[in-house]
């Protein structure tokens, strides 16, 4: 079978796998449509800032966009996707990235076989366009990943700062709405993002607490899980809120420094794992540029249907150096 009919069909049965499933539906709680509600809002007042242009307004249509949103927000999985987007801070509706993940699943495969085509003939085989796909489908998620982690990652290291703000506002006589707005105001995003989204939500009519419980599912942080957590107990047994408050504040600091401290003393064995797994593929780039010669062998003869033994060979060393690269991620992943 010809590369291109190979390629025409994963591309053909990527699209269909990644829409299958679209037209159903299922009932919207009243709580998800609010918070749908509020996400949305901030959506529109972001694209209404000066010099900011999203995806939706440049490429598609702004109906076509809206309807596919529709569709896509009835599905569990849609909802799910919409949250994630909104945990990475993308200004990105399903819709667009739908069509980014599409394009990249149908673009990476034609990609490499021109390059199989024109520079390295080994890249035209169906193991390496195989690869291809599942590289086109693994990088945006990779990349809305990498935007969550590092937007937590921000969240956190100000929540303690933000928690003693609340707590100063209560001790001088505010309300907690109204410590919260302080927050508001006087924070920087995403802390400033995710509160105001607490009072849209409040000002729909979603409870204060529920409000509170939606903000910890989009954050998906423990320090933020062991604030709430303490406000509710509050008001239901009571209690001075302000020092609980502080209680917080100081024991998120301290978990802070440890991971801080931890992160130095394993500075050495994470450096260990990005050299692992990336000085062959630096070797093998450079020596593809000096001397190309000294790499050819290992697209040519002898081939196993149709597949040159060294594409099948720099295919099991890339799976055995990510193995490893994990191994060592893993083991000085040390959770505090």
């Amino acid at each position: 079978m010809e590369p291109a009919v190979i390629v025409a069909i994963l591309a053909a049965a990527a699209v269909m796998l990644l829409f299958f499933g679209i037209f159903g539906s299922r009932r919207i709680s009243p709580t998800e449509r609010i918070e749908q509600v509020t996400q949305a809002a901030v959506l529109a007042r972001d694209n209404r800032s000066p010099g900011r242009k999203t995806l939706r307004a440049s490429i598609f249509g702004g109906r076509a966009a809206a309807g596919v949103d529709r569709v896509v927000e009835r599905r569990d999985w849609g909802s799910d996707m919409a949250r994630e987007l909104a945990r990475a801070d993308l200004q990105l509706r399903p819709s667009e990235y739908l069509a980014l993940r599409t394009a990249a699943v149908i673009g990476a495969p034609l990609v490499t076989f021109l390059i199989g085509k024109t520079l390295l003939p080994g890249l035209d085989n169906p193991l390496a366009l195989l690869v291809a796909v599942i590289v086109g489908w693994w990088v945006p998620r990779y990349w809305v990943n990498r935007r969550k982690s590092k937007r937590l990652q921000a969240f956190n290291d100000h929540l303690a700062d933000t928690i003693t703000l609340v707590a100063n506002a209560l001790r001088a006589g505010a309300s907690f709405l109204q410590a919260i707005e302080l927050v508001v105001r006087e924070t920087q995003p995403p802390i400033s993002t995710e509160f105001n989204r607490v009072i849209r939500e409040v000002n729909l009519g979603l409870p204060f607490e529920q409000a509170l419980n939606n903000m910890v599912r989009r954050v998906r942080s423990e320090d933020l899980e062991l604030m709430t957590t303490a406000i509710s107990i509050q008001h239901q047994v009571g209690g001075n809120l302000a020092e609980i408050l502080d209680s917080i504040a100081f024991t998120i600091r301290e978990r802070i420094r440890i991971i801080g401290e931890i992160r130095v003393l394993t500075a050495q064995q994470r450096m260990s794992g990005y050299v692992v797994a990336g000085l062959p593929i630096f070797l093998m780039a450079i020596l593809s540029v000096i001397a190309p010669s000294f790499m050819a062998p290992m697209f040519g003869e002898p081939t196993i249907a149709g597949i040159p033994v060294g594409v099948i060979l720099l295919f099991l060393g890339g799976v055995l150096m990510g193995i490893g690269f994990l191994a060592i991620r893993r083991i000085v992943d040390i959770e505090v």
